[in-house]
């Protein structure tokens, strides 16, 4: 079997980094192989190739067989094309400057369209997150109208319930008014309720005085019905608010009665 030139794979899982070497073709991917000549790791962005150009040109023309991936890699770094020119050299189309002149060329137009196409690639990622910025801005300009909005409704929500809150304290603080009017006049009324009976009642008291009819103790002459006349003080009793004079008038008159008696 001949030569191959191939990648040899190393790197973490999901990042893979690989080495391009020159390998028997029946040794295993990874196994032994006879030289390396450089490096790709297709995780960045662009890839990173790093590449022995001499090496690499010199394994072709001596017949190393390059996988597709390797091929493809020779063919961005130019060694195909410069095999194409040596060709011609070796024709005598031109000579080998001529040859290292166009090389370089085709190398500096090749460079020129990498680093273009790198440019648009970072302007393309740059207008991308200054889009995804501008979204973003929006979105959160849309969130910070709604929180604005509720925070507005929650506020009026609270100013009102302040405000039935308040309505409520006011209406709880004049209803105690109103029952102390409406219970005053029930109290200016009560005293007047219990005076009125006394008021009445003090004429029947002055109705009460039976002493009055004491002359009839004047009509009988008899000396033993004297002791009836000690319970005139019976009508002391009787005054409850006031007692008049005028029974304690009679009183002396009824002992003027008997001292004739006695005689």
């Amino acid at each position: 079997m001949p030569t191959k030139m191939r990648l040899q794979r190393h790197g973490k899982k999901g990042r893979p980094f690989y080495h391009i070497v020159i390998a028997d073709g029946r040794a295993p991917r990874d196994g032994r192989f006879i030289e390396k000549i450089g490096t790709y790791n297709p995780v960045a962005k662009p890839a990173e190739i790093d590449l022995d150009f001499a090496k690499a040109y010199d394994w072709f023309i001596k017949g190393a067989d390059p996988t597709p991936t390797v091929k493809s890699i020779l063919t961005h770094e130019g060694v195909l094309h410069y095999n194409h020119l040596m060709k011609g050299v070796a024709k005598g189309a031109f000579t080998k400057e001529v040859a290292e002149v166009r090389f370089n060329e085709w190398k500096a137009a090749k460079e020129s369209k990498l680093t273009s196409a790198e440019r648009a690639v970072e302007i393309a990622e740059k207008t991308e997150a200054k889009k995804r910025l501008e979204v973003e801005a929006k979105i959160n300009e849309a969130r910070a109208a709604e929180i604005a909005k509720k925070r507005l409704q929650e506020a009026k929500a609270a100013a009102g319930e302040s405000e039935e809150v308040a309505e409520e304290v006011e209406v709880a603080e004049e209803a105690p008014v109103a029952e102390v009017v409406e219970e005053a006049p029930v109290a200016d009324e009560a005293p007047v309720a219990e005076e009125a009976p006394a008021v009445e009642e003090a004429p029947a008291v002055e109705e009460v005085p039976v002493a009055e009819e004491v002359p009839a103790v004047e009509e009988a002459p008899v000396v033993e019905e004297a002791p009836a006349v000690e319970e005139a003080p019976a009508v002391e009793e009787t005054p409850v608010a006031e007692a008049t004079e005028e029974p304690a008038a009679e009183e002396p008159a009824a002992e003027e009665t008997k001292e004739p008696t006695a005689e």
